[in-house]
């Protein structure tokens, strides 16, 4: 069955929940297992505040955020203000993904959670630039 444009639904909140948590479990166990406090979370656009933060004006610029302590930083010693966390901001990755048009939202919502958890390993992104040439 073809759908005319006008009949799309761009993917929920929801939709997008169920593609980070299949691209979570598709990352190797050793990964998964150094990722057990941390919380993965879908907005639709970054806030304003955490923008400001970034200095970014343009919400469609940030597809997704590690908001924590780097496991390469965390010490005993720290008071935990709450756990580490990675958003990703549905409307700028369908953005990204709509521009782009060769990949698929699967494959760029997990690249996005690949990267965002990359820095909860204490990478930072000219790290995961080296590793990872996808954004080229």
């Amino acid at each position: 069955m073809t759908h005319a444009p006008a009949d799309l639904v761009a993917p929920s909140l929801a939709d997008f929940d169920r593609l980070a948590r299949a691209a979570f479990e598709a990352m190797p166990v050793a990964f998964r297992a150094r990722c057990t406090d941390l919380v993965i979370r879908v907005e639709d656009l970054a806030d304003e505040e955490t923008l400001d933060e970034m200095g970014i004006e343009d919400p469609f610029e940030l597809t997704g955020l590690y908001r924590g302590i780097a496991l390469t930083e965390k010490s005993l010693a720290d008071v935990p203000t709450g756990p580490d966390e990675v958003v990703l901001y549905r409307r700028a990755i369908l953005d990204e993904w709509a521009e782009r048009g060769d990949v698929s939202l699967g494959a760029l919502v997990a690249h996005v959670l690949v990267h965002e958890i990359g820095h909860h390993f204490g990478l930072s992104d000219d790290d995961i630039a080296r590793i990872d040439p996808w954004w080229e």
